[in-house]
């Protein structure tokens, strides 16, 4: 669709490498994981308090 292919994605890469440098990647991933994990609990949240109404309203 967007023709991204292999070469492409390493040249991303290096561009990130080059702007962030490399002790801040780890950094940027670990936050990403935490942000993604926190997304995850609140939508499971609202999920679960969904059901208790559809239970309630039953």
């Amino acid at each position: 669709m967007f023709g991204l292919g292999v070469p492409e994605f390493i040249v991303i890469a290096v561009v990130i490498l080059i702007l962030f440098g490399a002790k801040k990647i780890p950094e940027f991933a670990r936050g990403l994981g935490e942000g993604i994990r926190e997304f995850r609990k609140a939508a499971a949240g609202i999920e679960e308090k969904n059901q208790e109404k559809d239970v309630e309203s039953s």
